[in-house]
């Protein structure tokens, strides 16, 4: 598909702070794959579009909160690709921001349920009943969490061709930390949740990756900045600075947690002289 930066470019990052700390960073951007279906968001997705075009099926419905990079990319997909898209929201109907108003504008479907019956989305009723409602859809999880989603982000390291230390990136649902973790050899590979309480993530990618695989995961549950969707003074401050060193956006939700962390960690001397470090930037800047 010619409208997809892929590869997506790999650059690395060049300033006083990272030469005083004797510390190679590179930065992964696949922020740049898609102008709206970017990152991590389309590799998850790859697969399970093509499964469904294989099943002949003609729409997609998947879950997220009202903020969800993966329901703007998904709506987004289903625009360019010519698939009806139904985005089940958790909270409350008439809600609307710009992540949503770009959802309904890319033609997605939005449904709203409350909380309580957000909880239900991995449960037979529910899911019969929006069989009921919808008629035949495609499932694909909330965040693009399955199989055919780690598959595709397994890709994110088949596409890089130097040697690096260190991976690093943000998780949400634990996907793309599953697929990379597949794929790294003798790296080590720290991520960095973005929700508050990310120890979870560790049990998600047991499902997809071997003991062995594990074992070069490190989690770094120190910088969430008070949980999904939150953010604090000196991150936004950081993002601005960071834009300004590097000439790079960074997103709110995910990858400026990230590397907010791996700059804390580079000042505290964390990584040895000489580390050469691999930051993945998973994209959904449209959240900003």
């Amino acid at each position: 598909m010619s409208f997809f930066n892929l590869p997506s470019p790999i650059h690395q990052l060049n300033s006083a702070f990272l030469q005083k700390h004797k510390v190679e960073l590179w930065l992964k951007r696949d922020d740049l794959i898609h102008p709206e279906i970017s990152g991590n968001k389309w590799r998850k997705l790859k697969y399970n579009v093509a499964d469904l075009e294989k099943q002949g099926i003609k729409k997609i419905l998947t879950f997220g909160g009202a903020y969800s990079n993966h329901i703007a990319a998904t709506a987004a997909a289903g625009k360019v690709l010519g698939i009806e898209t139904v985005g089940v929201i958790r909270g409350d109907e008439g809600f609307e921001n710009k992540t949503l108003h770009d959802a309904k504008k890319n033609g997605m479907h939005l449904y709203f349920v409350s909380r309580f019956d957000y909880k239900l989305k991995n449960e037979v009723h529910f899911i019969q009943e929006l069989e009921h409602q919808f008629g035949t859809f495609y499932l694909i999880p909330e965040g693009g969490a399955n199989e055919l989603g780690v598959q595709g982000c397994e890709e994110i390291m088949n596409e890089v061709d130097q040697s690096f230390d260190v991976i690093a990136l943000s998780a949400g649902t634990g996907t793309t930390a599953a697929g990379i973790g597949r794929q790294i050899k003798n790296q080590q590979l720290h991520v960095f949740p973005a929700l508050k309480g990310g120890g979870f993530i560790l049990d998600e990618m047991k499902h997809y990756c071997s003991k062995e695989q594990l074992q070069h995961v490190q989690l770094q549950l120190d910088y969430h900045f008070g949980g999904y969707g939150k953010t604090k003074l000196e991150q936004l401050e950081f993002m601005s600075a960071f834009t300004n060193e590097y000439n790079v956006e960074l997103d709110k939700m995910y990858t400026s947690k990230m590397m907010f962390g791996l700059f804390d960690l580079i000042k505290k001397s964390y990584f040895k002289d000489g580390t050469k470090i691999l930051a993945i930037h998973t994209g959904g800047l449209q959240g900003n």
